[in-house]
């Protein structure tokens, strides 16, 4: 496996040509599952399987653990903004710093775990709720110059749920790891 394969283990985000309800239920479905799927590849490894990089240079399964709580917290509150206020500019966030903080580096995954089940709980409740006047509402993206609808937002988030979550079971196939 070369290390494009590793980076991108289920390939780089694609938006479909069309989204229909059918799409956003998929990926709603994808983000609603995320937590108890992240859990059962995770929940067994000890701390050395934990400190592993999933690829040379990349992160441990640590930190993308912990990436995972740090992001999917900014897209419940980026959903949030979008669906309260007029064209919000999300706030971006230095990931690769993040990843570096003690708390991503060093701490048992169990609080990010639980991050993530609460937000993943109530951001699909949120999910579930809208309407497709609501799934047209759009954020700015400052660092990409662009607006960002909720629909593509929603597709990338699940798109995000399924790379890392590759990472980690991409990593346990080549170490041979239960």
């Amino acid at each position: 496996m070369n290390i494009e394969q590793m980076k991108y283990p289920i390939g780089k985000f694609k938006l479909p040509d069309i989204i229909t309800t059918e799409i956003i239920e998929k990926f709603i479905l994808v983000i609603e599952s995320f937590p108890a799927r992240l859990k059962a590849e995770v929940e067994n490894l000890n701390e050395e399987e934990l400190d592993t990089p999933y690829r040379p240079e990349g992160w441990t399964i640590r930190q993308v653990v912990n990436h995972c709580a740090d992001s999917h917290m900014n897209g419940l509150i980026r959903h949030k903004l979008l669906l309260t206020e007029d064209k919000p500019t999300i706030k971006p966030y230095m990931e690769d710093r993040w990843a570096e903080l003690a708390d991503s580096k060093t701490m048992p995954i169990a609080s990010a775990l639980l991050i993530l089940d609460g937000v993943h709980k109530r951001w699909t409740v949120l999910l579930k709720s809208l309407n497709q006047d609501d799934l047209k509402r759009i954020y700015i993206h400052p660092e990409h110059g662009k607006e960002f609808p909720l629909e593509e937002s929603i597709a990338l988030y699940a798109w995000h749920c399924n790379h890392h979550l590759a990472h980690i079971t991409e990593l346990k196939k080549r170490k041979n790891w239960r």
